[in-house]
């Protein structure tokens, strides 16, 4: 057991230098984003020192509430943070519920 954790260890440090920054890609859709909240980046992957992008699908309330997400994909060490900040997020009114898609990239400085 402590080979494989020491593998794949090795594995996710040789993938990225330091970590640090989150942007942010535009949804899919015309429905803008009024207020963001950025994902606090996971202490896990900080010390193993992982960046990448997390898709997120987002079902948003005519209101502009994020009903639901649902990750399609990114590092299974950044979905949870990307996913709860999408939560947070708010979006302009609608007349219907829409699915949005956002891209979350965790990068070094």
């Amino acid at each position: 057991m402590r080979k494989l954790a020491a593998i794949v260890a090795m594995a996710v440090i040789s993938l990225s230098p330091l970590l640090a920054q989150t942007t942010f890609a535009p949804p899919t859709s015309d429905r803008k984003v009024t207020a963001r909240v950025a994902p606090t980046y996971p202490e896990l992957a900080r010390r193993m020192r992982i960046q990448g992008t997390v898709k997120i699908e987002a079902i948003v309330r005519p209101n502009g509430i994020v009903k639901s997400t649902r990750i399609v994909g990114g590092s299974p060490v950044l979905v949870e943070a990307a996913s709860d900040a999408v939560k947070k997020w708010k979006f302009e009114p609608a007349q219907s519920e829409t699915t949005e898609v956002v891209q979350l990239t965790f990068e070094g400085q």
